[in-house]
Order: C-alpha cells, then structure tokens, then sequence
C-alpha cells in the first residue's frame, strides 16, 4: 500500500483521523464515525511496513519510538495536508493515528469562536488556560488567537509545541515555533530558554508537570502573556489539575499564584451537529474578584456557579453554551444533554425561552 496514495484519499475524502491498527483495515474518522478504508485487515508485519513508510515519508527517525514504545511529529505533504502523527506499540505490534491538519491557518468564524475568546488576544499579560478532553480543539482555539496578534500586534511569539501542528508566517509578529525533541528536549528547558528570549507571547502546547506550571505562572507573573492547553474539562478542575502537581505543603502559595496572574479559563467541547459536522461548545470563566477570592481560598467547587451568574461580565457556562446550540437548532436536545456538566440545570435553559 502506498502511503502517499492513502494520505492523499484520506485528505480528498476530508478525514480528520486515520488508524493503522493490526487486526482491522485502516479506518479513518469522519466528523464523529469511524469508517473502514478497503477490506483488507491489516497483519502486525504491514503496520510496521506502513509506520516506517510515514517515518521516511517525514524524514524522522524511528530510533526514538523503537526505543521508548511511543512518539509524536508532524509532517507536510506538498499540495496535499500536514499530518500530526502519534506513533505507538499495542500488543507488541506498530499503531498509529494521523491526524490530518490544513495547511492554512483556521478561520475563527468557521470554527464558530466567541467573540468573548476572540477578545483575549487583547491581553497583554498573565495566564490564559485553554482546556478539553483529547481531540476538542485546543490547538485551533489556540492557533487563532496567535495569528490575531500576529496581525495585529508588535510582538515577539515563542511556542512551544508536541508537536507543531500550524504553521504561522511572520506579520506584524516574530514567531519562533519550537517543536519538542526537535528543537527543545522537554517543556521545562524550552520554558527557562524562552524567558531569555525576550518574549511577548508564550504558547505552551501542554501543561504537564510541576516544573513546567511553576515555570509558566512565573513567565505570567513577570509580565508576559502566557497561553497553555491543559487536559481536562471545566474551568475548576483546570485550577484543580494545577494546584494538584504540587505536593501539599505549597498548595496554599499556589493557589495565591494562580490568583493573581489567571486572566481566563477557555473549557470546550466538540459535539456532533444535526447536519453531521461537528461544533464547539464553550465554557469561558473570566477572572473577576470573586472568582480570584475563590481561587485563594481554595473553593473552586462555587465557581460553576459564579460563571452561571456571572454572563455579564463575559461568563458563560457550558450548559448555557449547549442550550444556546440547541435553541439555533444545530444539535438535538439528547447531544445536549449527553455532553451537559448539570442536566437539571441545562432542562432550565433550554425551557428558558
């Protein structure tokens, strides 16, 4: 099978993810179903065949993901896509999902971007969290929010990123991209490196461990604008995640940090549409005094409801975000309350008319 003949359908076909996995035929995910690609189920000896095609195909060697059992990059395909690709060894045999990334940058208004996120890249200093399951647009959220202050401001960007997924041209702004095992070894050295690099804007891909959150609340609170993605759902477990790297004894000075330097909480979703597409679903906490005051006092479990109240100032929940889609007729009423974070909360809203 010829690997850039399968890249290529897949692209023309408009797949977002494609699974080489022993056992089952290649598949590809198409908005929300998986699909087979052909019959033929693919043995353990044609993956690894496969793997280190797309491997000479991005000019990488499989030395690192033979040693460690894992391994992402990214790679282009002149006039076809980029490729994100997550290599890994399940029951002794070669896997991997590629996911297929346009080369031009996403549009905020097809990506159906609220003007409340859109905003942020205002912002001159202190920490914004992007947050979501796996596969929930993170990363484009992120990208569209650096290429508006690419356009529109004097800066200079340094991302950080596992691995790079768009690339940005520069514009008003410089823009140093750096890729992990690339061009850094790890997000706590590229993080250190980046703070002598006399940066504007930091772009973290990932928040992972103590180091790294340390590292990054000091970039915030020194001045700069420091964007982060983190794996988890809802602007309260997002704090939660951060306050629980730490060991016990510095949780109550962490959270103080986390007070004065958090600006906002961007938490989404992406839910199946009626029409077969699929639609982000947004929470959005901005940091006011009573948030910050929970925060300090380590009382996160009130702040869903603070963002319930609190849609004047730019707060929006993710059930109202829900009910709002359901009422535009884009998803149904069962997608609503499948994906809701309080059911008898989203039944009020929708019957809210």
């Amino acid at each position: 099978m010829e690997i850039q003949v399968l890249l290529k359908d897949m692209v023309e076909r408009g797949a977002k993810d494609i699974f080489i996995i022993s056992g089952r035929p290649v598949s590809y995910k198409q908005s929300h179903l998986i699909e087979n690609w052909g019959e033929e189920k693919l043995t353990p000896a044609k993956t690894q065949e496969m793997l280190l095609a797309v491997y000479a195909l991005a000019k990488r060697d499989p030395k690192e993901f033979l040693k460690r059992g894992d391994d992402d990059f990214s790679f282009g395909l002149k006039g076809v896509s980029r490729f994100r690709v997550n290599a890994y060894k399940q029951r002794g045999s070669y896997a991997a999902v590629i996911r297929v990334v346009a080369f031009s940058l996403p549009d905020p208004v097809e990506m159906r971007l609220p003007r409340e996120v859109l905003e942020l890249a205002k912002l001159r200093r202190g920490m914004v969290l992007v947050t979501g399951p796996s596969a929930s647009g993170k990363t484009t959220t992120l990208t569209c929010l650096l290429e508006i202050i690419n356009e529109e401001r004097s800066a200079h960007i340094i991302t950080l990123e596992n691995p790079i997924e768009y690339l940005h041209s520069h514009k008003k702004s410089l823009i140093s991209q750096r890729e992990l095992m690339i061009d850094t070894e790890n997000y706590p050295s590229a993080l250190r490196a980046a703070l002598r690099q006399s940066p504007d804007v930091i772009l973290i891909g990932e928040l992972r461990d103590m180091e790294a959150i340390s590292i990054a609340l000091t970039a915030a609170e020194t001045g700069h604008l420091v964007f982060a993605a983190l794996h988890t759902l809802g602007a309260s477990n997002a704090i939660d995640r951060l306050v629980d790297a730490y060991p016990a004894v510095q949780q109550e000075q962490v959270r103080r940090q986390i007070s004065m330097v958090l600006q906002t909480v961007v938490s989404q979703q992406l839910l199946p549409a009626d029409d077969g597409s699929l639609v982000p679903a947004f929470e959005i906490m901005q940091c006011n005094s009573a948030i910050r005051t929970l925060i300090r006092d380590g009382r996160t479990h009130q702040i869903p409801s603070v963002i319930q109240t609190s849609s004047a100032e730019g707060m929006m929940s993710m059930d109202a975000s829900l009910a709002k889609l359901y009422k535009e007729g884009t998803i149904s009423k069962q997608t609503a309350l499948t994906y809701s974070m309080s059911q008898e909360y989203l039944l009020r809203q929708i019957e809210n008319k």
